[in-house]
């Protein structure tokens, strides 16, 4: 019982403390960088390492404040300190919550140069949701998510991240440095909201770090060193492998508004941004995979729940999922997909006289459907999917996977004469016939459209390729980079009058 509380504890505070030689390896890189602080803040402070390192490598620190939620790490660092001598700055060691300091009191008593150094918590709000813990700033929507992207759970965050953009908005006006450990992508995100919101930052970079040898911990993490200007900012990060790195493996910035993983790429590129000439589209969302994904066997269909199923084949498609597109779909597909709709919204009820064995099915399994936690369910047709359309359904497309770390675009064509259907972790365009997906697919898998492409990805992304990156290429500028403008205005011609009367169709559905 005792192990569980202590997990639990650990999981709701993030609780990787630094060990002091990694607190001290952070510390010489700083003081290459030139830092000389007078003043240092860790504002959650754990056990105290970086505290001590830090009064080892600064002699002329004179203010130092520690905070931390945790009233034994307290008492640890403080203990720890007391070993170290008589002080030679004022050194203060605060039991207190991050998220209820008064944190414009604690700044105003620190004079510059200042230092913020630490390692927050690593954990996000969903995972402090799940165990019911408080220790979560107010809640707000402070990532500025709209629509879908806001309830479909692209608002989940780093509780460090909500921490970090705090903590580089105090350094502000201020001759200041920041010198934290977190993920990798959180400290993408911080640097992105910190460049977007018009602050000054001199200087930025990223060092990677070992957290599995540190922390015992399978994370990318980073140490992020980020500096003010009083003047213009710099809106570029250079990245290093390792902490002992003097030369850099890539620079990732801020451009024309967004974030792009190769400064140099794509500034070489960026002629091929543009119009968005196929729509790009993500597979179906079903979020119950033991219901409405099944394989095929002789005498009927196999669910997830190892159930065998006689149903009608009016719902049944085809299907391939993220890993089917990465490793290859020239084989026969493994599963089908039962899919009530053919397009969002449909009504559903109409499944109970088309294919009687299908609903009833649905009804049986109706209390693992009804449980599904997104809100993109809710006031809607009993039994409905996302991300459903006639797209869903096109006999040809090109596809590639979100998850897997390599740029490859598949050809997908039908399958026992059925269109071929893909789950939510893949991405995918339409085409008429099956030249054409072998001609866009072409286009997509040069070593032109792949540069392009490699100058948005961040590979260390849970889902590196996203609808949002592959919509930025403009597949007319691609076509004529590579001399096959023609026959691409050829496909286009016939793809625009095929979208048009998907349109027509969809409406009309609707309004029936």
């Amino acid at each position: 019982m005792a192990v569980i509380k202590k997990n639990k504890k650990k999981a709701e505070f993030g609780d990787f403390q630094t060990p002091i030689k990694l607190a001290r390896e952070v510390c010489s890189l700083l003081l290459q960088h030139g830092l000389e602080p007078v003043s240092i803040l860790e504002p959650t402070c754990g056990k105290g390492s970086f505290i001590m390192a830090a009064l080892e490598f600064f002699p002329d620190v004179h203010n130092v404040i520690g905070i931390d939620i945790n009233s034994e790490h307290i008492r640890v660092a403080g203990s720890a300190l007391n070993k170290l001598g008589p002080p030679s700055a004022s050194i203060q060691i605060m039991n207190k919550d991050f998220f209820t300091v008064d944190w414009s009191c604690v700044l105003e008593s620190l004079t510059d140069p200042l230092l913020v150094i630490g390692n927050p918590p690593w954990v996000t709000n969903a995972e402090l949701g799940r165990i019911g813990s408080c220790n979560l700033p107010d809640k707000s929507n402070f990532q500025n998510r709209r629509g879908i992207d806001a309830i479909t759970g692209k608002s989940n965050f780093d509780i460090s991240e909500w921490m970090l953009n705090k903590a580089i908005e105090w350094l502000n006006g201020r001759q200041a440095a920041l010198a934290m450990l977190c993920k990798t992508a959180v400290a993408r995100k911080v640097l992105h909201q910190a460049w977007k919101s018009g602050q000054h930052l001199k200087r930025s970079d990223i060092y990677h770090i070992d957290a599995s040898r540190y922390f015992g911990a399978a994370v990318d993490a980073c140490l992020l060193v980020a500096s003010t200007s009083l003047s213009n900012g710099n809106f570029d990060c250079r990245v290093y492998d390792s902490l002992k790195d003097t030369s850099t493996t890539v620079t990732f910035g801020y451009r024309q508004e967004r974030l792009v993983a190769d400064v140099t790429g794509f500034e070489r590129w960026k002629h091929l941004e543009g119009k968005e000439r196929y729509k790009w589209r993500s597979g179906i969302k079903h979020d119950c995979a033991k219901v409405m994904e099944l394989r095929k066997e002789i005498d009927g269909y196999r669910n997830g729940s190892g159930e065998l199923v006689d149903l009608e084949d009016d719902y049944l498609y085809p299907m391939f999922k993220s890993s089917d597109i990465a490793n290859g779909c020239d084989l026969q597909p493994a599963r089908w997909m039962l899919v009530p709709q053919r397009i969002v919204g449909e009504n559903t009820r109409q499944i109970r006289k088309l294919a009687p064995r299908t609903w009833e099915y649905l009804q049986r399994h109706a209390q693992l459907l009804d449980r599904r936690a997104s809100s993109v369910y809710r006031e809607r047709p009993r039994f409905s999917v996302f991300g459903v359309g006639d797209y869903s359904f096109a006999h040809w497309k090109v596809a590639i996977s979100g998850f897997y770390k390599k740029l490859d675009f598949k050809v997908v064509g039908p399958y026992a004469e059925k269109p071929v259907v893909l789950d939510d972790t893949c991405y995918f365009l339409t085409c008429q016939t099956k030249k054409e997906a072998f001609f866009i697919a072409e286009l997509l898998n040069s070593d032109i459209a792949k540069d392009f492409f490699s100058t948005f990805v961040f590979w260390d992304e849970k889902r590196p390729i996203t609808v949002n990156i592959l919509r930025r290429l403009d597949l007319l500028a691609l076509a004529r980079e590579l001399g096959m403008e023609e026959t691409l205005k050829d496909f286009l011609r016939q793809y625009t009058q095929n979208h048009e009367q998907q349109l027509l169709f969809s409406e009309s559905v609707l309004g029936s």
